[in-house]
């Protein structure tokens, strides 16, 4: 089988209905794996184009024992980074930070930092679409929750005895579960429709 980024797998030989709908969420991938799969799906068919940031790294040493053996020895970060994701969809800008947990109940706000919040808020500020996605792993259940629900969810943390997590129910209740399914991995694109361009 040929993936959009052009890796070949081997196809299985077992080819009733139900292999055929089962969760593809549920293999071993981590959430990053699957929506960089996806983004290269949506790449491929001229739906979408989302890329994962690179971390901004600065290289200070670098041992070269011949050229094609080359190690870095020492690097710092230039930077804080700020989200995973950026691209454009229909037009419109799109950033995004995607997050798992191991958790059941809630996702605790420590994932994030200050920095990530204030860049999705200037995001936000300037008309462009920001969200977050997160996984509960333990409940193969993944999320997308608007930037304006995440900085409530934020802001009330500081406030006398406030919450340090996200409870599940605010997920399921101001977010939509994230379709998942083939090819599109974490098919977030169809909650941006539904969200946007109903």
């Amino acid at each position: 089988m040929n993936y959009p980024n052009g890796n070949k797998k081997k196809a299985t030989h077992a080819s009733s209905s139900n292999n055929q709908k089962q969760s593809f969420s549920n293999r071993g991938m981590r959430l990053e794996d699957d929506i960089n799969q996806t983004n290269a799906y949506y790449l491929a068919k001229d739906i979408a184009v989302i890329h994962k940031k690179p971390t901004p790294v600065q290289i200070v040493n670098v041992d070269y024992p011949k050229r094609s053996a080359a190690v870095i020895k020492e690097a710092y970060f230039k930077q804080a980074s700020t989200t995973d994701y950026n691209g454009i969809y229909k037009g419109h800008y799109i950033d995004f930070e995607a997050k798992e947990t191991k958790n059941k109940h809630s996702f605790p706000l420590n994932n994030f930092h200050d920095h990530q919040i204030e860049h999705l808020k200037s995001v936000d500020d300037h008309g462009g679409i920001g969200f977050i996605v997160v996984r509960f792993n333990q409940l193969d259940r993944t999320f997308y929750l608007p930037a304006m629900k995440l900085f409530s969810c934020w802001e009330r943390q500081y406030k006398d005895g406030g919450r340090k997590s996200i409870p599940l129910h605010v997920f399921e209740n101001e977010g939509i579960e994230v379709p998942v399914g083939y090819p599109a991995i974490v098919d977030y694109i169809s909650v941006i429709d539904q969200l946007f361009f109903k």
